[in-house]
Parts: C-alpha cells; structure tokens; sequence
C-alpha cells in the first residue's frame, strides 16, 4: 500500500491522534525552537477560512432550493429550530462562563491580522456584518452577510423553479444542477484540505508546548467536560420538551431512535443518518409521515445545534485562553453568529470546522488557535452530532401534537 493510499484508508480520528502525539513530542524535544512550526497551521487555518464563505453560500442557496416548507407547520418547524438553537448557544455561553475552562491556560495572543479583538460595540459588530456589497462578505468572511446573501438568493431562486414549474418549463434543472455541482466541486476541495489538517494539528502542538509546555491542553480537558455537560443540559431540555409538548414518552422516543442516535455518533454526520432518523421514527416511535419527514428530512438541513453549541464555547474558550474580555454585548454577537453560521453548516462535511473560522473572524478572535481544538474536535464532533439528530427527533415530536395518529383517526 502507497504512503497516499495508507492515509486515506486511515480514520482522520487517528490520524488526528497520531498528530497531537508526534506534536507533543516534537514540542518537548524543540522546546521554543518550534515556534516556526505554527506557521504551516496558520496556513491550513487560511485555506478553511477562505473555503468557508463561498461554501456557506451554495449550502444554504442549495439547501433554500430543495427544502419543500410550506403551511403553519412549516412556519412552526421554522420557529422551533430557532428556539433550540437559541437555547443550545445559551446553555454553551452559561456552562462556559461558570466553568471558565480557558482561565486553566493562557495563550500569548498573536500579532497578525487574524487578532483584531471583539468590537467595543455591539450594534457596531452587528452592521459591520451587514453587507455593503454582494461580494463583500465572500472577501471579507462576514457570516452574516453571506448568510443575508445566500438566502436572498436562495428564495430568488425558489420563486425562478416555481414559477418555470408553474409554466411547464424545466429549465430550473440547469439551475439546480448548476447549484449542485457547485456544491459538490467545493466540498471535494474541502475534503483536500481536510486531509491536510492533522499535519497543522502536529505543527500547532508543537509549536504551542515549545513555548507553553502542557498546561494549554491540560485545559482542554476542562474544555471537554463543559462541552459534555452542556450537550447533556441540550438532551435533557429536548427530553423535558417532548415529555410536555407531545404524546410521546421520553423513553419511548430514545429506545425507539437508538439506532439514529448511534449512527449519528459513529458517523458524525446528520445528513447521512437522515434516511434512519425518518425510518425509526416511522416504524419504531409511530409519527405521522408529514412530522417525520418534516422534522427529520427538512428541519435536518437547516439543524445544527449541537455544532452551534460546540462554536459558541469554543470561541469563548479561546477568548478565555488569551486573557480576551467577552462581555455580555459580545457575547451576544457570538450568539448572532453561531446561530447563523449553524444553519449554513448543516449538510457540509466537518460544518465545525468551517463555520468555527467565520464566528471567530466575525468577533476578532485568531483563526489559528482553531487547530488547538481540533485534537479533541475528532470526538465531540461525534457527540455534536447526536445532539443535532435528538433536535431533529424534538422538532418532530412536537409537531407530531399532543395525540397519535390512531386517536387521530377515530
């Protein structure tokens, strides 16, 4: 087998572990003459950080073109992923405040573009991000505005398809293929750049315990908890809604959907365990078909909130790591920006680490501590997921209603 062949046929898990190890040794052995080495990382980071815009936009432009969302149950399957994301990027703030698991480390904070600091105003930070320009946001990494973007262009696009439909034309198919294969060229990049990661993982370890020695990811550890502990505060308030907002039982909905639950975990990714969601809450739980497939095939492409979550914490985690100030008004900014950032990420392979470089970019924390994360990214993007795939079992439940489809009947 080619060296190439092995490291692909390798799980980016390990190879991210085998990375972090190399790292460690080579930062002990170096000492601070691995400074250089986080200029590869930096590298890495740049090349995800510049994927991330033109990536959002044609996931969330694709995503507006192929969702069928019509009627009240649409607007309220709407609502309700916007409270659960809402309230998972709360949890993460208040976990990660109380916790302070970056105030175990402290990162010397670097003298380069990527570190503007948050905005001293928070309406400020807010119409920094609105878009001046339809291309502006695409350069400059505005989350907001190239989410403004896509989805203006997303429901133009919609209106064009409808209306073709409406008229017997098919040229829409050009469109969405065109959609399509645009997607799908930027993912097969994101993948190239993927595969690179684990050698910025190896550099930026090294580079940081030559000159910090371990106490930098000794906090990780703390990072990890709170991380568990909040996506477990999320499982439970999913739990606690679908106990109070519909017919069906906490564990009858869990024993029902385990095996979504773990193909979401083994997988690490929603849009591959799409088809199962739907399956056991149709065969096993006992949905009605419209709430299933509403919940777990539509509201599945706009639902991310274990990722938005998991980037609300890390952008405080870091900001905690290099001795940053986060008030509350820039807390809110990271709320603005996580929650925006999850509904372009769902349906992009690896969406955390693409969407995490636009929320630090959008409130002046340095791109490259990113890949401090990602030693332990490998396995909380696993646990992430399966809280994104339990919102969308919530979302379905509750609109399931409070009464099963045979009362229903009679």
């Amino acid at each position: 087998m080619s060296p190439l062949a092995w490291w692909h046929r390798t799980p980016l898990y390990l190879r991210i572990l085998g990375a972090f190890g190399l790292g460690l040794a080579l930062g002990l052995a170096l000492g601070p003459k691995a400074a250089p080495l986080e200029i590869p990382a930096k590298l890495i980071l740049r090349l995800l950080g510049a994927l991330a815009p033109p990536l959002v936009l044609i996931a969330v432009i694709h995503a507006l073109m192929q969702a069928e969302i019509k009627g009240r149950m649409g607007a309220r399957m709407v609502f309700l992923l916007i409270l659960n994301t809402l309230v998972a990027i709360t949890i993460g703030l208040i976990v990660a405040n109380v916790v302070g698991p970056g105030r175990h480390a402290h990162l010397a904070e670097p003298h380069d573009a990527s570190a503007t600091g948050p905005k001293a105003n928070t309406w400020t930070a807010i119409l920094d991000n609105v878009p001046t320009s339809v291309v502006k946001p695409l350069v400059d990494n505005q989350v907001i505005g190239v989410i403004f973007v896509a989805v203006a262009f997303g429901l133009a696009l919609r209106r064009v398809r409808e209306e073709q439909m409406r008229d017997g034309k098919t040229g829409y198919r050009g469109l969405e293929q065109a959609v399509e294969a645009a997607f799908r060229c930027l993912v097969i990049v994101l993948h190239w750049v993927v595969d690179i990661i684990p050698i910025g993982v190896l550099c930026i370890v090294a580079s940081i315990v030559g000159a910090k020695g371990l106490a930098p990811f000794i906090s990780l550890a703390w990072f990890v908890l709170s991380v568990m502990a909040a996506l477990c505060l999320q499982a439970t308030y999913y739990l606690l809604r679908v106990r109070l907002g519909s017919w069906v039982s906490p564990l009858h909905l869990l024993r029902g959907t385990r095996d979504a639950l773990a193909m979401a975990f083994s997988t690490a990714s929603s849009t591959a365990t799409m088809p199962v969601t739907y399956t056991c809450l149709r065969e096993n739980v006992g949905l009605r078909e419209q709430s299933a497939s509403m919940g777990a095939l539509v509201g599945a492409n706009f639902n991310n909130d274990g990722t938005a979550l998991y980037e609300a914490m890390s952008a405080l985690f870091v900001a905690q790591m290099l001795g940053m100030d986060m008030s509350l008004q820039h807390q809110i900014v990271i709320v603005l920006t996580s929650v925006v950032a999850s509904v372009g990420a769902a349906g992009i392979p690896e969406a955390g680490l693409v969407t995490m470089t636009l929320v630090f970019t959008a409130v002046g924390l340095p791109t490259q501590y990113i890949a401090v994360l990602l030693t332990v990214d490998w396995f909380l993007d696993r646990c992430r997921t399966a809280i994104n795939v339990m919102g969308d079992l919530n979302v379905s439940c509750l609109l399931d209603g409070k009464q099963p489809e045979t009362q229903t009947a009679t």
